[in-house]
């Protein structure tokens, strides 16, 4: 198949994206939460104390959706809401013991999605990989979106 032919390589990314997320939901429904908010829960175990517009940025759902998935994971304890002492006005979002210990239940099955997913690469291309996907995202993030 030539260059011209061959499928896009954004159609490529989002079949594999496809892929992962029913493969993850296999995995944390066991666990009686969705994709959706296990993404918000990693996203807080890597940067806790986020405001809810900025965990919707990065879990990469609207402000509005995500004050529903806040709720929820909040009603079932996995995650605080607390008021940001230099700002009254912000609540921030962490972790509860529970969240916590939700990643971790779920943790291994992941890691095994990504062996399986990415089992051809070394961990140098992996590591290559994982920078340009970042690349990837941060262009689309600097660059206004085309209407």
């Amino acid at each position: 198949m030539t260059a011209e032919h061959a499928p896009r390589i954004l159609y490529q990314v989002k079949q594999v994206e496809l892929a992962v997320r029913g493969r993850l939901d296999a995995v944390v429904r066991p666990h009686g939460i969705t994709v959706t908010q296990y993404t918000a829960l990693t996203v807080l175990e890597q940067h806790p104390g986020m405001s809810s517009a900025q965990l919707a940025r990065h879990a990469f759902v609207s402000a509005q959706a995500m004050e529903g998935i806040v709720r929820a994971l909040s009603d079932a304890g996995l995650i605080d809401r607390v008021r940001d002492p230099q700002n009254r006005r912000r609540m921030t979002i962490s972790l509860t013991p529970a969240g916590t210990a939700m990643l971790g239940a779920c943790r291994a099955d992941v890691d095994r999605i990504e062996g399986e997913a990415f089992a051809g690469l070394t961990a140098d291309q992996r590591a290559q990989l994982g920078r340009w996907l970042q690349d990837a995202r941060r262009a689309l993030e600097s660059s206004p979106p085309v209407d």
